[in-house]
């Protein structure tokens, strides 16, 4: 799963035809739901998206160009808005969300000073997302066994690091724990300030399983720097254990565990994987302390 917004590093993952597809597919709900542009329309490697109005308020249209965005949406409708962007309307790729004009930014709280704020923030949307809901959970998710295939080929082909994650990966797959709807990539871009609604996520994935997972893509992020600083990681393993409820061992295989999943995904899209490789080694290291 690559984590880039870059269209031209990932032709693999998506081709001009595509995008035409998609920018005619815009155009045609704009006129469907009566929506004013409000702004350019732009896209990312998965989708386009376009600032507008709906009913007097403002909104974002997004297409998607991949099942997996698609399936997103209909995550996010399953929230109805309970610690996630509001959804206003959704019609097979095209999905309608609340816009979000966020002043605070938790990647510049955890760059300048506020980490320890920020990851607790983080925390308290994963609770609000991991409540059980009256409505039954989407017949789509997929469990989390199947979203960490890669990480084992991964690990006979690098070896190292990625072996220890793939045999602390089995074990937590084999017995989870407290089981929920996950949000897949819960980390500081996809959770934004919504004002008096509090904090809110944005771009799920489509997964079930141990609630542990989401709490471990706080420790690959925001940026290499700041998640390798000495002390970092395990200063926020407290803080997460803590307003997660988890015990930090526990936690600290996840983010062994998630890590080596990310380092896989990096490495099979020839990316740069410094930060989860480092990320994996340092929890490794206080897991074995």
């Amino acid at each position: 799963m690559p984590n880039t917004n870059d269209v031209t590093s990932v032709q693999e993952w998506r081709n001009e035809a595509a995008f035409q597809a998609g920018d005619k597919e815009r155009k045609h709900y704009l006129k469907k739901w009566e929506l004013q542009p409000d702004g350019p329309a732009f896209r990312t490697y998965a989708c386009w998206l376009q600032p507008v109005v709906y009913q007097q308020q403002p909104a974002m249209l997004k297409i998607a160009l991949e099942a997996e965005e698609q399936l997103g949406g209909i995550l996010m409708s399953y929230w109805d808005g309970e610690g996630a962007a509001r959804v206003l309307q959704m019609d097979g790729s095209a999905l309608l969300l609340e816009r979000i004009s966020s002043k605070n930014s938790l990647l510049e709280m955890a760059l300048n000073g506020q980490d320890t704020a920020a990851s607790r923030i983080i925390c308290q949307v994963a609770d609000k997302l991991h409540a059980p809901r009256t409505t039954p959970a989407p017949a789509q998710l997929l469990p989390l066994a199947t979203w960490f295939e890669e990480l084992e080929p991964a690990a006979g082909k690098y070896g190292g690091i990625l072996e220890e994650s793939h045999l602390i990966a089995k074990q937590l797959l084999r017995y989870p724990q407290e089981i929920c709807v996950l949000h897949g990539d819960l980390h500081h871009t996809n959770v934004l300030d919504a004002g008096a609604r509090g904090w809110v996520a944005i771009d799920p994935r489509r997964l079930i399983g141990d609630r542990g997972f989401d709490y471990a893509h706080i420790f690959c992020n925001p940026d290499l720097e700041t998640a390798l600083a000495p002390g970092r990681l395990a200063a926020q393993v407290a803080v997460v254990a803590s307003a997660a409820n988890m015990e930090p061992q526990r936690l600290l295989k996840w983010i062994v565990a998630y890590s080596g999943l990310s380092a896989a995904w990096s490495l099979s899209a020839a990316e740069d994987a410094s930060i989860a490789l480092g990320a994996a080694e340092i929890a490794f290291a206080l897991l074995s302390s």
